[in-house]
């Protein structure tokens, strides 16, 4: 996959954020139709404010459909089985260290250290981070971005193109 950023991906994410994105180090995945889909964020942004979000979710198809999955209170049943499942605990801390190492990669914020985002470790607090990461890093990295991708596969794939057209 491409990670390098043209003019063509600032363009697209310039039409699904509405607005100029920020802190744009790479492309982190990819529809397969080659529109960004995650970017990968800088841990301090132009303007000096510290930023732990390293995977940011950009799809509109893809943010609606994890934006129904919280709605429905999914990060609630989760959370419950974070507490109750040891193996499932240790995984979603694995995915939040994970996490650190590649943020540390982009640059040293003191003031976000040892915070991923999502609420990774010990919480289940943003699904879209969870699967912007579960994107970026494949299966089998983040359990609850991975589940989530799951659960929204009837509504956004990551293997079926849903792209608006954009104008250059």
């Amino acid at each position: 996959m491409r990670t390098e950023v043209d003019e063509r991906d600032v363009a697209v994410l310039r039409a699904q954020l509405g607005r100029e994105p920020r802190g744009l180090a790479a492309i982190a995945a990819r529809c397969v139709c080659g529109n960004p889909t995650v970017v990968k964020t800088r841990p301090r942004l132009d303007d000096g404010t510290p930023f732990p979000t390293l995977y940011y979710l950009t799809h509109p198809d893809a943010v609606g459909a994890v934006s129904t999955l919280e709605a429905v209170g999914t990060m609630r049943t989760m959370q419950e089985r974070l507490g109750e499942d040891p193996e499932l605990a240790a995984a979603y801390r694995a995915a939040h260290e994970r996490y650190l190492a590649e943020r540390a990669e982009l640059g040293d914020v003191p003031e976000i250290a040892g915070i991923s985002a999502g609420g990774m470790p010990d919480r289940v607090k943003c699904l879209h981070v969870l699967v912007g990461h579960a994107l970026a890093a494949g299966p089998g990295v983040n359990p609850f971005g991975d589940e989530a991708l799951e659960l929204i596969a009837d509504s956004w794939r990551p293997d079926r193109c849903a792209c608006a057209p954009v104008e250059d």
